[in-house]
């Protein structure tokens, strides 16, 4: 049995994990603080340590170097978000064997415990990329609503051809999900999908990275690399937060898409690549474009169709469906059979606005699944925040059996609904002929 020493200062996740590898029949002692797992390791002997880099009390590298010191073989695995990924890459440096970017399925950690108890003193070689082995993301779930009609009308009119997409939306709308999507509708869905989160890779690694590099080109390049562009080869590349990539890069990117070939770095030849861009920000990267902080004509080469994707509080009437499909996901991770949600959990989550979109509705799910003891959801699972939210203003009633003043009200109908007729008279409760003979009988004419 492994015996594993967790130290993970959020609560929730650290008990899920924990849950996790009992059930895997491991050995666990769960602690949330940097000084608690000290305390621990100076007493007990582990073999492995698994922890977050960053702690309420302590940076996890002191753990790390504690472990060390000790020299009882005991390997350690840290767990960081991709904003802290430069730390990763010092626990590397200061031998952990490695690192795990958050979210992660608990699955992953199961393979990272199997390799670093197998090879408990061979660190691996670091790479800042958004890691492979990361959770499963969600499938890509349509919604009913007519923001959500547009939205997949625009995904299956682009997705057979070759033309670079620009996805744009708020953080947590679902914007990889989306491209996934694009990929497995087109020609190129037996080839990969390469995932590439541009915030989270460290600018003296870009190039290599993308481009890749061979083997003693720098140092700490031990082995020869595939870059993300060769590994998308005859697939689709996915550049997540593209706004963040510096000019520099910038620069290379773009003649990389333009000559459709790269150059590893410290080669001397050139790989030609045929692969599809899909790329993603939650910017304004027209107005990035105006500052100069992105280039130009990079942003024409990726913008060749654009796709917006409506935030959750724009597609209201699809929120229990995602919530739903959360519910299904988080049972069968958390290995539960909750049934579904109260009537004040649903009430609570339609009056709650979602400014995190479907990621924060997929944690809020997930965490209260993980609380829930009873067969629904009830609302004291559910957090501070979306419990607090209030009622908003009701919209306007604008049925004319109950507004005196039809005309008035006629007109604002259209005004909202910029003169559409159907819409207008949808919005006024009534039928078009209705709404024809009222137009009629006030002389507005259109």
């Amino acid at each position: 049995m492994t015996k594993i020493l967790l130290v993970e200062d959020d609560v929730a996740f650290c008990t899920m994990l924990k849950t996790f590898l009992v059930k895997k029949e491991c050995e666990v002692d769960a602690v949330y603080t940097a000084t608690e797992a000290l305390n621990l390791v100076a007493k007990n002997k582990y073999d492995l340590v698994i922890s977050d880099v960053r702690l309420p009390d302590k940076e996890g590298l002191e753990i790390l170097q504690a472990v060390n010191q000790k020299g009882e073989n005991t390997g350690v695995i840290m767990m960081t978000s991709y904003a802290e990924i430069s730390m990763a890459v010092n626990a590397i440096k200061e031998g952990a064997l490695d690192y795990i970017a958050k979210p992660f399925h608990p699955e992953v950690i199961m393979n990272a415990i199997e390799a670093a108890v197998k090879n408990p003193t061979v660190p691996k070689v670091a790479s800042p990329k958004k890691p492979e082995t990361s959770a499963p993301q969600d499938t890509y779930i349509k919604g009913g609503s007519e923001a959500s009609s547009k939205l997949n009308n625009y995904i299956d009119l682009v997705a057979p051809t070759n033309m670079s997409v620009l996805i744009m939306g708020e953080s947590g709308t679902g914007k990889e999900q989306i491209a996934k999507s694009i990929h497995q509708k087109s020609k190129r869905n037996a080839a990969p999908f390469v995932a590439v989160d541009c915030g989270a890779i460290p600018r003296e690694l870009a190039s290599s990275e993308f481009f890749g590099h061979v083997k003693g080109s720098f140092t700490g390049a031990v082995n020869n690399k595939t870059g993300h562009f060769e590994a998308a080869n005859g697939g689709t590349l996915f550049l997540d937060e593209i706004g963040n990539l510096s000019y520099e890069l910038q620069v290379q990117l773009l003649r990389a898409l333009q000559e459709r070939k790269v150059k590893p770095v410290g080669s001397n030849e050139e790989i030609h690549v045929n692969i599809r861009v899909i790329a993603a920000t939650n910017e304004d990267l027209s107005e990035a474009v105006k500052k100069g902080d992105f280039r130009e004509d990079l942003y024409h080469r990726l913008n060749e169709f654009s796709i917006k994707v409506p935030s959750l509080k724009d597609r209201k009437e699809d929120l229990m469906v995602f919530a739903n499909y959360f519910l299904d996901s988080a049972n069968e991770e958390l290995e539960k059979d909750i049934s579904g949600f109260s009537e004040k959990s649903i009430a609570a989550f339609k009056r709650y606005n979602w400014p995190g979109n479907l990621r924060e509705l997929k944690n809020v799910v997930k965490r209260a699944v993980l609380l829930s003891t009873g067969e629904y959801i009830s609302s004291s699972c559910l957090p501070t925040e979306v419990l607090a939210a209030k009622e908003e203003p009701e919209e306007q009633d604008y049925s004319l059996f109950k507004n005196k003043n039809e005309q008035e009200m006629i007109l604002d109908a259209l005004e909202k609904t910029r003169g559409n007729k159907s819409k207008a008279a949808k919005l006024l409760s009534i039928d078009r002929k209705t709404l024809y003979n009222k137009l009629k009988q006030y002389g507005i004419n259109l």
